[in-house]
C-alpha cells in the first residue's frame, strides 16, 4: 500500500487518543527526535504525526482498533536500539510506543517461567532474574533493548551457541492484532499441542503481525561459575576452524565471539586503552576468540577450561589467556 492510501492523523483521532491514554500522546514539536530513527538513522528517519505511550494491553488495543477504523498506519517501538530502521514510521501515522509497560509481573519458579510486560529492559530482566538464583540466557550485544523487540526481531547474542535464540525462551505472550483483538499464544508450561504455531509466527515478525504486550519467558538456573578466556591466532581462518573442535571434545561454550585484529585495535583507539595484545611470542596476532564456559562449580570448570585449552593449541591457538574468574568476579 503506497502513502496516498494512508489516512492522516486528523484532530479528532488525536482527541480520541487523549481519551485512551492521557497525557501520553504527543504530536508536533512535542515529539522527541529519538522517535525518527533507530540507532543506525542512515537506514532511514521519519517523523511520526503522533506517538502514543499505552499503559495496557486495552489500551494498546483500542489504540489499534482505532487506527484501523480509519487506516492509520501503526509502527511498534521499544526502545530504538536496532540498526535497521524497523521501527521508523516512514509512512507517518502513529508510532505506538511500548517503553511505559515495562513491569516485571512474577516469577513461577515451579515452571521456571517469568511474566513480563515487552517494555522490560534485558539487563534489568537479567539483574532482577539472578536475584531469584535464575537465568534468562538470550543475551544481544545491546543490554537496554527491550525484550518485547528482542522477541520481535528474535535477537540472538553471544550465548546462542549454547543456549539458543530469543525464539527458544519465549513459552506465551499476549498480542494485538491490527484490528485491535486482543490474543493470546502459547502457554506455560514446556510441553503444548496447539495446532500451528502462532506463537513462532510471531516471534521475528517485527511488529508487522501484531503488537506484544505480554511475555512469558523460560528461565534455568543461574550456572555457579562462570569464566572467559581470549584466545589468539595468527589467522582468523585459524580461529574459526577451532569452534567445531570444542563440540566434537564435548566441550560446550556458553558464548563465543570472534574478533579480528584491525576491528579490535579500532575498538581500542575508540576507547582510548590498549587491552588485548597483537603480537606473541614473536608471532603476530591476526585474530582473537573470545569464548566463555559456564559449570557447576569452579573445579569443574576447571577441568573444563584444561580440555579446552589443549584443543585450542592443538588447533593452532598462540595462548590462551584467562580474562575473568570466578574469584575475581567476587573481588570486582
Amino acid at each position: 500500500m503506497s502513502e496516498y492510501e494512508y489516512g492522516r492523523v486528523t484532530q479528532e483521532i488525536i482527541d480520541r487518543l487523549n481519551e485512551i491514554a492521557p497525557r501520553r500522546v504527543y504530536t508536533g514539536d512535542e515529539i522527541n527526535d529519538d522517535f525518527t530513527h533507530d540507532e543506525m538513522s542512515i537506514y532511514g528517519k521519519a517523523k511520526p504525526e503522533a506517538v502514543v505511550e499505552p499503559l495496557t494491553t486495552e489500551e494498546a488495543a483500542a489504540v489499534m482498533k482505532l487506527c484501523n477504523e480509519h487506516k492509520i498506519p501503526v509502527t511498534p517501538s521499544g526502545a530504538r536500539t536496532g540498526l535497521v530502521g524497523g521501527a521508523v514510521s516512514i509512512h507517518g501515522g502513529i508510532i505506538l510506543s511500548i517503553t511505559k509497560m515495562n513491569k516485571i509481573l512474577g516469577y513461577d519458579k515451579e515452571n521456571f517461567v517469568v511474566t513480563i510486560q515487552p517494555g522490560v529492559l534485558l539487563n534489568d530482566l537479567a539483574e532482577d532474574a539472578e536475584k531469584q538464583g535464575l537465568l534468562y540466557p538470550p543475551d544481544p550485544g545491546e543490554k537496554f533493548a527491550t525484550v518485547g523487540g528482542n522477541v520481535a526481531t528474535n535477537a540472538g547474542g553471544m550465548r546462542a551457541v549454547k543456549y539458543g535464540t530469543t525464539r527458544d525462551y519465549v513459552r506465551a505472550m499476549t498480542v494485538v492484532l491490527p484490528t485491535g483483538e486482543i490474543v493470546k499464544l502459547g502457554a506455560t508450561v514446556s510441553k503444548t499441542s496447539s495446532g500451528y504455531s502462532l506463537l513462532n509466527l510471531m516471534i521475528g515478525s517485527e511488529g508487522t503481525l501484531g503488537v506484544i504486550t505480554e511475555l512469558t519467558l523460560k528461565l534455568i538456573p543461574q550456572p555457579k561459575a562462570v569464566i572467559s578466556l581470549i584466545i589468539p591466532y595468527e589467522t582468523l581462518e585459524d580461529c574459526i576452524a577451532t569452534v567445531p573442535q570444542f563440540f566434537m571434545n564435548h566441550l560446550h561454550p556458553q558464548a563465543l565471539e570472534f574478533m579480528e585484529k584491525d576491528v579490535v585495535m579500532d575498538t581500542e583507539k575508540f576507547l582510548g586503552k590498549k587491552v588485548y595484545p597483537k603480537e606473541m611470542e614473536g608471532v603476530e596476532v591476526g585474530a582473537y576468540l573470545l569464548a566463555t564456559f559456564d559449570g557447576d562449580s569452579e573445579e569443574q570448570l576447571e577441568d573444563i577450561i584444561e580440555a579446552a585449552s589443549e584443543v585450542v593449541l592443538e588447533a593452532g591457538a598462540i595462548d590462551v589467556l584467562v580474562a575473568d574468574t570466578p574469584a575475581l568476579k567476587r573481588d570486582a
